[in-house]
């Protein structure tokens, strides 16, 4: 308790504004770390790489320097840095994917229009599976993360294009079965295992397996879930656990649009808002 105290007592010699800050900062910091990695691998390794470190940080100051366990603590500062090490090796697929987004062109004026370009290349597989009666189920990932079962799938990290869904979903292909899950404009995984609902789940109607997929993954997430049936080509779209048949492409490209607007980032939607605005010209 008096480690505590006398920590405390440090900190009010800083200006009160100063440390609200950094907290703020270092928290936006940790925030967009783990925003970024919901759903991946890493995200597991980083909160057990950051639950070391604080673990670790506490008890270093609360106990070896308080009885001065110099040995413990030249240790721990070589622990460290193997905990660097190895987190960079744990990480190197994140990092690589994160420096591929900062290098990206158009990383600011583009995201609307590369989720643009994704929903018609949807819509176009789309309707080009439920011409020919070919099954497919396609789970488009929103906010909450569906990295649980994507780690049933097999696992992809490919641009969203008409050929790369339809090539999926062909007969014989060995991805064809069960679903694709997206994420902004990548296929993540292919031959997603998802959770049935229970048969009944829309009454009157004798569903199959993908529309009672459909159902279940959405009933516990917000995501977005395109059906085509096998037997008949007809397209159904799911969310929020219920189930809409026999769609048109024109309500396809109407829920398309809508999920790619709650997709797109804030400032991209204030931007688009901002160049509305009418400009008053001035009387010289």
């Amino acid at each position: 308790m008096e480690t505590l105290i006398d920590y405390f007592s440090r900190l009010a010699i800083y200006n009160w504004w100063v440390v609200v800050i950094e907290l703020f900062l270092i928290g936006l910091v940790v925030y967009w770390a783990v925003d970024f990695l919901e759903g991946t691998r890493g995200e597991r390794l980083f909160r057990g790489v950051i639950f070391i470190l604080i673990a670790g940080a506490l008890i270093l100051n609360l106990f070896v320097e308080k009885f001065g366990f110099e040995r413990l603590q030249y240790l721990y500062k070589g622990f460290l840095v193997a905990v660097l090490i190895i987190a960079v090796a744990g990480f190197q697929p994140e990092i690589r994917r994160a420096l591929i987004r900062i290098g990206r062109a158009g990383i600011l004026t583009g995201t609307s229009q590369q989720l643009s370009r994704t929903a018609e290349q949807i819509i176009t597989a789309v309707t080009d599976l439920s011409a020919a009666k070919i099954g497919a189920i396609i789970v488009i990932e929103k906010r909450v993360a569906l990295g649980e079962f994507i780690e049933t799938g097999v696992r992809m990290d490919a641009r969203v294009t008409t050929e790369l869904l339809k090539t999926i979903f062909h007969p014989g292909s060995p991805l064809h079965d069960m679903a694709v899950i997206i994420r902004g404009d990548r296929a993540v995984a292919a031959r997603v295992q998802l959770p049935l609902a229970e048969v009944g789940s829309v009454d009157g109607v004798d569903l199959g397996s993908r529309h009672r997929a459909a159902i279940g993954i959405t009933a516990g997430s917000d995501a977005m879930c395109l059906v085509v049936s096998e037997e008949t080509g007809v397209i159904s779209v799911a969310q929020s656990g219920e189930l809409t048949l026999n769609i048109t492409e024109s309500q396809l490209r109407m829920h398309l649009t809508s999920v790619m607007e709650e997709m797109t980032p804030t400032f991209e939607r204030f931007r688009r808002f901002a160049r509305k605005i009418p400009t008053t010209k001035q009387k010289s």
